[in-house]
């Protein structure tokens, strides 16, 4: 399955293969592999062939990326992409980037990121309205997580 990442003008920013895990009426799950040189992020180490499980929905305003260390098979948490609702079709998946994104330690720990970034994409106050809304429900899911 192609995936495609957006930016507000609809232009392809970064596209990549993986493999279709599951579909419903209202999301896909792709596995891929990080395609990219080593990269020190938060607590963690990004490693080239870490194991994403990519969480695309067409009803929410975000994505949830399931990360997993390429030698051991750990989980090292869980990066959330602001979006807007994915466009899912057969062999493709594509989404438009918000700028704004939430990392999840394995430890619980949450922190937002980019929201320079997302003051710089000067939205409108209905747009923004949406984007926080997505956040809020994805910081509720993992607190959840947390408790139980």
């Amino acid at each position: 399955m192609k995936v495609l990442k957006k930016n507000l003008a609809g232009e392809v920013t970064w596209q990549y293969e993986g493999s279709l895990l599951r579909r419903d009426e209202n999301s896909v799950t792709v596995e891929a592999l990080f395609n990219r040189d080593d990269l020190p992020f938060m607590d963690i180490v990004l490693k080239q062939n870490d194991r994403f499980v990519e969480t695309f929905y067409n009803d929410k305003w975000y994505n949830v990326f399931e990360i997993y260390d390429r030698d051991d098979g750990t989980l090292k948490g869980w990066y959330c992409n602001l979006t807007m609702p994915a466009d899912i079709e057969d062999g493709v998946v594509s989404y438009v980037d918000l700028a704004l994104d939430l990392w999840v330690s394995v430890d619980g720990r949450q922190t937002v990121l980019d929201e320079g970034e997302l003051a710089e994409l000067n939205l409108s106050e209905e747009f923004k309205k949406e984007i926080f809304t997505g956040l809020h429900e994805l910081q509720a899911r993992f607190n959840k997580k947390s408790s139980v």
